[in-house]
Parts: C-alpha cells; structure tokens; sequence
C-alpha cells in the first residue's frame, strides 16, 4: 500500500529502503542529529579559529575537498535552529538515555552545547564592541526568522541573541521581511522595523543574524551616514568584509579575522 502511495516518487528514481520498524524510527533523527554534528563541528573549529587566528571559512573549504567530509551542511556562523534539527537531536538523545544507551549520545549533547555557544559568543562579541557594557546602546539586529527565506522563528538564534542583549539593557531593534509578525508575538520587548536602513538609524552596533540575501546587497558606505557607530558584527559570515571594511566599517565575523 505505501509502495503505491510513493509510486511517483519512487518511479522519479528516489531510493527506497525496507527496513525494520527500530531502525526507520530513528532514521531521521538520525540523520538530522549527523548534520547538526556537523555544523556543530565547524562552529568548534571556529572558536580554534579565533583563538589561532585561522579563518574558519577557509579551513572549511580545505576540509571539503576531502570527500569523506564534503563541503555541503558545513556552514560556520551562528548555529541551527528551527523546528527539525534541535528537536531531533534533543530527540535522539532523549531516545538514547531511554536505551540506557546515554554515553553513545555524548558527541551529541556536546554538539548542542557548541550551537549554544555560538549564540552566547554573538552576545560577548557585542559586548566588547561596545566597550563591556549593553545597557542604554542601540543595536540592530538584521534577521529574525531562524534561516532566510522563511517567517519561521522556531529555536531562532537570532531572536535568542536579540532577546539576551535586550535583556542585558540594549535597545535592541529588530528588521525581517518575513518574520516580523512572528517575533512580535513571541518577543514584544524588542522593537521593530520593516526597513533594514531604518532600522539601523542611529546604532551603536549593527548583528547581522540571518543570512537573507538582499542584506549582502545594501550599500555600507550608504548605510554608514545613517548609524552613529559603523560597527558589524556578521554572524553569519555572508556579508563581503573588504567591502564592508574599505566603506570604514569596523568588521567583525565568527571564526575570521
């Protein structure tokens, strides 16, 4: 009955694989768990990166060529959220100790304590950029849905860094083209704004969160006149540093120098 329900997709050439009930319960968490472990690996060799002063971006590509590793999924930066990747890895975990199989899960949990140190890196980053101390400073945040080309807020780590500096005393606000609505909800302390320029009128600190790609497009000289400190912090390592830096931007990025 399946294989007739799945005839299209399996006429299109998609592998199809019969197995026991065991072990396709715990094929996607699985396989969501392998790729949180490696971006979780990259953002690792990241902060190495930072202490040595290696670029991680390029670190990455070497590691790439090797194709046993492979490039794909190995995007260092902020980190995943959403509602797949944490909750299968929390999942698999969880199923694990279940099992009474906990030490297996320990490159996992260590995984999920790496994408949490991304976003908790972000905010110390923030932090020295503006001389220690948040309270009473205007930071932009450009991106608020956990992955670009999306509203979904689940898990976002850039709402999570948002949310934590204004927690600290920033006024922290917050642009999207899709997402807004959203966060509005479930974060009604930060403020808003459509326009990523006007967003950033009169900052101290501009985070650059979420990798949409019209944000790679705006001008930094242009956006220079509108903020009172030209200072980035690109999080996701998408935004073209000479650029940013020749129009006299102080330019920071995870894992980069």
């Amino acid at each position: 009955m399946l294989r007739e329900a799945f005839t299209k997709i399996i006429d299109a050439g998609t592998s199809t694989i019969v197995t026991d009930w065991a072990t396709a319960e715990l094929a996607k968490g699985a396989a969501n768990s392998f790729l949180a472990t490696k971006i979780s690996f990259v953002n690792a060799m990241a902060e190495v990166c930072e202490a040595s002063g290696a670029t991680v971006e390029e670190l990455a590509d070497i590691l790439g060529h090797d194709h046993r590793i492979g490039r794909r999924g190995m995007h260092p930066g902020l980190g995943f959220g959403g509602g797949c990747l944490p909750k299968d890895l929390r999942g698999f975990i969880a199923r694990a100790d279940e099992l009474d199989a906990a030490p297996a899960a320990g490159i996992l949990r260590e995984a999920d304590a790496v994408n949490a140190r991304r976003r908790e890196r972000v905010a110390t980053m923030a932090r020295q950029d503006l001389d220690g101390d948040v309270r009473g400073k205007r930071i932009t945040v450009w991106g608020a849905a956990f992955k670009p080309e999306t509203d979904d807020i689940r898990d976002s780590p850039a709402l999570a860094v948002a949310q934590a500096l204004h927690d600290l005393g920033a006024c922290v606000t917050v642009t999207d083209p899709k997402a807004l609505d959203n966060a509005r909800k479930l974060h009604p302390a930060l403020d808003y704004a459509d326009d990523p320029i006007a967003a950033a009128q009169d900052a101290d600190l501009l985070l650059h969160l979420t990798e949409w790609p019209h944000y790679r497009h705006i001008d930094p000289a242009h956006l220079t006149s509108h903020v009172a400190k030209a200072k980035v912090i690109d999080a996701r390592g998408t935004l073209n540093a000479n650029d940013w830096r020749s129009a006299g931007w102080i330019y920071r990025a995870l894992g980069r120098h």
